[in-house]
């Protein structure tokens, strides 16, 4: 009767509802800030080589945290619609197609 326990199992679906919850209840950025600067960086340093005049070397700290909320905000919005589109097509599985 001496056995190896086994582990606890939490039923399908409830870890994940439990990180949704987390997520909606915090204000944090869920992209983190060193990489969305490099990201930034290198996306702006592509689009405006041409121009001899701009450095994307230094930017503000306050324009690249309002440049990375509004593309949280951007991206939380297109999942949520893409959501709502797999749902409207009786399908619980957001797709490609959805977005």
């Amino acid at each position: 009767k001496g056995g190896v326990k086994k582990p606890h199992c939490y039923c399908p679906g409830t870890v994940a509802l439990r990180e949704i919850r987390r997520y909606q209840e915090s204000t944090d950025l869920l992209i983190c800030k060193v990489s969305f600067q490099r990201l930034a960086r290198e996306v702006l340093g592509c689009k405006i080589s041409q121009n001899p005049h701009f450095n994307t070397e230094h930017f503000q700290v306050t324009s690249l945290l309002a440049m990375q909320e509004s593309v949280e905000a951007f991206s939380i919005g297109l999942f949520e619609e893409a959501k709502l589109c797999a749902i409207h097509a009786r399908r619980v599985t957001s797709m490609p197609k959805d977005m």
